[in-house]
């Protein structure tokens, strides 16, 4: 493998850290808000959106389909004007689609809209099987018809798109978010059963209503949505993102540090505190943000299994497991979201961690991928002393994993492809310095005092 030195950051461990540092916009909303603008017949205005890969995706496929995007009055405010529409250039929409899953957000806005998409193949993270199939199953019910070519799928939506009756297998976001795209505007009700009802979800829900349309959520993960003729603009600042304030109090917790996250709040993070207390970490919750630290002595072996919102996320679960290394005792971690999302702690071992995996469900009840051959469920046994080492990224969350436990680790080491984590992580490098890391670039920029 092949790697620039410009996407190398050298790790220089042991040292706390210890500061506050800043979260915005949720990376599970805000590039789906952005694709919401599309929908409606004037400008909207969304606030406190990050600077990360995700959201530059979504804005270059924006002005390709002829939305204008510029940035507002305040810091991290965009202007979405969508009233001259487009068809794109297929090799343009490409080029920026390689690197994102996010493009097949797109179809139901766009048929809407112009009457056709065309979605080139998907990116993202490499953590488990997340098949495209099913949103093109959805599309077509609601009236689409798609034809799969050489360059991608080309769709079609020749009439007004009809509400349906779905069920899913699995309260996926991704697919729960197709849905809603595709619904606010089709003719009748949408009933979606099982869906997804993650606070981002519960956002996007909150931008379409701002917009004009009519969604009601039952406590059974039930949606319904009644189809309206028009959607004006709206005006939201984007929920903060949880998923990046539990790294950092992941990072606090393997570090034996204090950090400060100014945005993070309670009510979206209630799972991940009750198991961070659980875990011996301490938290501060204020107005402004969530202090997190580590308050001395060993930490504590839990049996932990994530699961589908209000459970623990399975985003929160790559950066705790490296804290649960320096844990006395054996923690039991169930991965039941991702089939192969525990794979990175291979690159944990080679630090020293002591990680088993398993194929059976261990800790918690038996899950869908108990019988299907899955390295799912992993014991950690702890606390072990982690030693500096080469690093590949493999991804976004195990990437932040990875330098979590390159600043947990004695020695240096050398962590490749951190560009991916910009994917989520807004100024992550400039953060580290502020927090008193000790890293640097190999050209010897952003080296801390």
């Amino acid at each position: 493998m092949t790697v620039s030195t410009d996407d190398v950051l050298l790790v220089h461990g042991g040292t706390p850290l210890e500061g506050e540092i800043r979260v915005r916009g949720a990376k599970n909303l805000v590039p789906k808000a952005m694709v919401a603008a599309l929908l409606g017949s004037g400008p909207s205005r969304l606030r406190n959106v990050p600077d990360i890969r995700d959201v530059r995706v979504v804005r270059g496929l924006l002005q390709l389909h002829g939305v204008t995007v510029r940035p507002g009055d305040e810091p991290g405010e965009l202007i979405l004007d969508p009233s001259h529409v487009e068809s794109a250039n297929v090799a343009d929409i490409d080029a920026h689609a390689g690197s994102s899953r996010i493009p097949i957000l797109f179809c139901g806005p766009l048929l809407h809209r112009l009457g056709h998409a065309f979605i080139p193949g998907l990116g993202g993270c490499d953590i488990g099987g997340r098949p495209v199939d099913f949103h093109f199953d959805v599309l077509r019910q609601f009236g689409a018809t798609i034809e799969k070519r050489a360059d991608g799928q080309y769709l079609e939506a020749p009439h007004r798109l009809r509400g349906t009756k779905i069920r899913l297998p699995y309260p996926s976001v991704g697919s729960t978010e197709q849905v809603l795209l595709t619904a606010v505007l089709a003719e009748g009700v949408t009933e979606l059963s099982n869906a997804a009802v993650e606070p981002e979800i519960e956002d996007l829900i909150c931008v379409l209503q701002k917009m004009g349309a009519i969604i009601s959520m039952d406590t059974d993960r039930t949606i319904r949505i009644t189809g309206v003729d028009k959607l004006d603009g709206y005006t939201h600042r984007a929920l903060p993102d949880r998923l990046e304030a539990a790294s950092w109090a992941s990072a606090a917790l393997a570090t034996e540090g204090n950090i400060f996250v100014r945005g993070a709040q309670q009510r979206s993070m209630m799972t991940f505190l009750n198991t961070f207390r659980r875990v011996g970490g301490a938290f501060e919750i204020g107005d402004e943000g969530i202090r997190f630290w580590h308050p001395g002595g060993s930490l504590n072996a839990i049996a932990l299994e994530t699961d589908v919102h209000p459970g623990f996320q399975t985003d929160w679960q790559q950066p705790l497991v490296v804290a649960l290394t320096q844990a006395s005792g054996l923690s039991i971690v169930h991965e039941t979201v991702y089939e192969s999302r525990l794979g990175f702690t291979s690159a944990l071992n080679q630090m020293g961690a002591h990680i088993q995996l398993y194929r059976e469900c261990l800790g918690g009840s038996a899950c869908r991928f108990g019988q299907r051959n899955f390295l799912h469920s992993a014991v950690v046994s702890g606390p072990t002393r982690l030693q500096g080492s080469d690093l590949v990224i493999p991804d976004l969350r195990g990437g932040f994993s990875y330098l979590i436990a390159a600043l947990a680790a004695q020695g240096t080491s050398r962590v490749h492809g951190i560009d991916l984590i910009n994917r989520g992580y807004e100024n992550f490098m400039e953060k580290l310095v502020e927090l008193g890391a000790k890293v640097e670039l190999p050209n010897g920029a952003l080296r801390s005092n």
